[in-house]
């Protein structure tokens, strides 16, 4: 490939990461959210960039609302936008609340989904347990489904793991490789046509 055509998917490289990094900074407040880990690769087309959710653990912070769920480890919850669709949803935000039919529902009117279907509680249902598990007088009432090994708390909220800090020298990082590129696909065009016009004023 030409030197433009690689300075070029640079460019566009140094965009991808600018928009994820920017995109993390946007969420460092948003519970549950998982920042997206930016990694650069060369190929036969140039530079390319692409951002995979990270695994790492936030910090959890205590609510004492009942239905405030955070994971401790791997997994997510599953909620669906409609209940009579088969749509799923994954998320690691755990706030809920219980609607007038006792339906386990987000901020967003979704519904929560354990293994037995939507998560429906009885008034007389005990809080969540490590296991995942809503019981009433010793039976269970609703399970989530979790890896093994993962936990659940009740009354707390997973935080974002964004680090703020280092999403802005990201995003500073990211700008200058754009401008470095740029003025360096600049200098080449202007390198060109100045020998073209020579060779043009030669003949």
């Amino acid at each position: 490939m030409t030197g433009i055509q690689w300075l070029a998917s640079a460019m566009l490289s140094a965009k991808a990461k600018l928009e994820i990094s920017t995109d993390n900074l946007a969420n460092a407040s948003t519970d549950g959210f998982r920042r997206h880990v930016a990694t650069t690769s060369a190929n036969e087309h140039g530079l390319s960039t692409v951002g995979t959710a990270s695994a790492e653990q936030a910090a959890v912070r205590f609510t004492g609302r009942t239905l405030d769920l955070a994971i401790v480890g791997n997994g997510s919850f599953s909620v669906a936008p409609r209940r009579d669709a088969p749509l799923r949803v994954a998320t690691r935000s755990g706030q809920f609340m219980c609607d007038r039919d006792g339906y386990v529902v987000d901020a967003q009117g979704r519904t929560l989904v354990g293994k037995r279907g939507f998560v429906r509680l009885t008034p007389d249902a005990g809080p969540v347990e490590a296991d995942g598990a809503w019981r009433s007088g010793g039976r269970v009432v609703a399970q989530l489904e979790l890896p093994k090994g993962s936990t659940v708390r009740s009354g707390f909220l997973e935080s974002s793991n964004v680090n703020s800090i280092d999403e802005m020298i990201g995003v500073i990082d990211a700008q200058r490789a754009f401008e470095t590129a740029q003025k360096t696909l600049s200098a080449i065009d202007e390198a060109r046509s100045k020998a073209a016009n020579d060779l043009g004023r030669i003949k």
